[in-house]
């Protein structure tokens, strides 16, 4: 898979490719990454990409000519394998796992990563495909956001994680949050790993397991409670027990 990334900070993104999961899927030849810095496409000494608001108020705005440029380049550099074009910004939908699949996907995403006060809005019309958000706050940029997407779409790869179990269990793949999990000792500060996941029943563990994410989910998440059941992710099982923890709880 190919990330092209638009940036005017591109050393940042050396945290993504040389670190953890993420670095050793790059080292493996999975993923690749090329950054693109919208000050290489200017024609004036200063290498200038913001400029002042039309109407005032704070604040600078990135400027459209220097990042349709920039565009234009990395279209040029995929060739026929043009990808989908993503903002990352405060106004974008919120990012969530399904999303991550759909990026997943694609064979060549390219990102661009906002800085100042916002990006001219001619530019968002004309060449971008979808804006997405972390979620309800602000950052300094987009930078941080687009490494968090990649990050998490990277996870998805065949072979990025060393036991392919390890993302069909995280959070969110089917819907629901994950369990609680433990590993030595068994006794730490007189609390107890749960006797179920040392019996080595593995029925057993995996109806534990499950009955903990439901609770876990109902608890802190119920509205992807409401979702896995619109999407029919949760069985005639995971319904009675819902029940039962409602019926305790009055949730």
């Amino acid at each position: 898979m190919r990330f092209d990334v638009v940036t005017i900070f591109p050393e940042m993104f050396s945290a993504l490719s040389s670190w953890g999961v993420t670095g050793r899927a790059f080292e493996k030849g999975l993923v690749s990454l090329k950054t693109w810095n919208p000050r290489d496409y200017t024609s004036d000494a200063r290498r200038t990409v913001d400029d002042r608001a039309y109407g005032g108020g704070p604040g600078m705005v990135m400027m459209a000519k220097p990042l349709e440029d920039t565009l234009d380049a990395v279209a040029k550099d995929q060739g026929v394998k043009k990808g989908r074009v993503i903002l990352l910004s405060p106004q974008g939908e919120r990012f969530n796992q399904q999303m991550a699949k759909d990026i997943y996907e694609l064979e060549t995403v390219t990102f661009i990563c906002g800085r100042y006060e916002a990006v001219d809005q001619r530019l968002i019309d004309r060449r971008v495909d979808q804006e997405l958000s972390l979620g309800d706050f602000v950052l300094s940029g987009g930078e941080i956001p687009a490494m968090a997407v990649m990050d998490s779409v990277i996870r998805l790869i065949p072979g990025a994680l060393g036991d392919a179990e390890s993302v069909a269990q995280d959070s969110f793949m089917d819907g629901l949050l994950d369990c609680f999990h433990y590993t030595r000792p068994e006794n730490y500060e007189n609390l107890l790993v749960p006797d179920v996941l040392l019996g080595g029943h593995h029925a057993k563990i995996a109806d534990y397991r499950r009955k903990q994410s439901l609770e876990l989910t109902l608890k802190r998440r119920p509205d992807l409670i409401d979702q896995a059941r619109k999407q029919g992710l949760l069985s005639s099982a995971d319904e009675a027990y819902l029940a039962t923890l409602q019926n305790k709880t009055g949730i």
